[in-house]
């Protein structure tokens, strides 16, 4: 790695924005530690196509232990991190009075306690440098109420409210840390939600001005503004809607559609 090698990690990173992301941040110059439940393989390979550098690592990112030897991996092949996208995280559609505690708390684990064990683990060391970037993915599901989600929509609400307190901690420290609040994802987390008869296209396609989905490519290209200190410089403390003006939108499904 050369001095001025810019490295970045993103969790979840196997598939979906995560694995977009990756690639997104390795167009950009960026070396890559990515993390996934299983070896992300595929996007490593995808990134070497791309003349880029990474390392994968397999593990559970709401257990502590498995985040410090990550962070510690990561230390030791690259000697520094700039930037961390804490990208990876479950879904549980279910009704508020059916859902069980050990599910609403393993939703929690994933999508807003381990983000704040990377931040820790990454951003002490950012610290120490005096700069580098955070950028958590959060949802539209954490600036609104969505039914039959509240585990999920509470971890997001959650998500945002860590991003804004570790802005106010450690902005004036060189630290910069944002969110992204992407709306539906064409993804394969989307797939598996769909296949369970909860939604289809269509109440997506309706509810977005824009008329269509969101990419993945769509969510990473946010994730990369955020992430470089150059063209988001003073941006700090931010949720950035990637959806399509969803969260903007009053009008009822006649008058949106009549907008098109």
């Amino acid at each position: 790695m050369t001095k001025d090698k810019r490295v970045a990690v993103v969790t979840g990173g196997g598939q979906g924005i995560g694995r977009r992301t990756a690639e997104v941040l390795a167009e950009r110059g960026y070396e890559l530690a990515i993390i996934d439940l299983r070896m992300p393989e595929e996007t490593i390979r995808a990134v070497e196509a791309l003349d880029g550098k990474a390392m994968g690592f397999a593990g559970d990112i709401a257990d502590e232990p498995t985040v410090e030897r990550f962070a510690g991996e990561v230390f030791a092949r690259f000697g520094r991190v700039d930037v961390l996208v804490n990208n990876a995280g479950i879904s549980l559609i279910s009704p508020a009075e059916t859902t069980t505690s050990s599910d609403y708390r393993r939703v929690l684990e994933v999508n807003l306690v381990a983000p704040f064990l990377l931040a820790k683990a990454f951003g002490a060391k950012m610290l120490g440098a005096g700069c580098g970037s955070i950028v958590n993915v959060a949802s539209v599901a954490g600036l609104l109420g969505i039914a039959d989600r509240a585990a999920y929509n509470a971890s997001k609400h959650g998500l945002i409210g860590l991003t804004r307190t570790l802005a106010a901690e450690w902005g004036g420290r060189g630290v910069r840390v944002n969110a992204v609040c992407p709306g539906w994802v064409k993804t394969e987390m989307d797939a598996a939600d769909q296949a369970r008869g909860t939604y289809v296209d269509g109440d997506i396609t309706g509810r977005v001005p824009m008329g269509r989905f969101a990419s993945s490519d769509d969510v990473a290209r946010a994730i990369a503004y955020l992430a470089d200190e150059r063209e988001s410089a003073f941006v700090n403390g931010h949720a950035l809607s990637v959806d399509g003006g969803w969260a903007t939108d009053g009008s009822w499904e006649s008058l949106r559609i009549n907008h098109r």
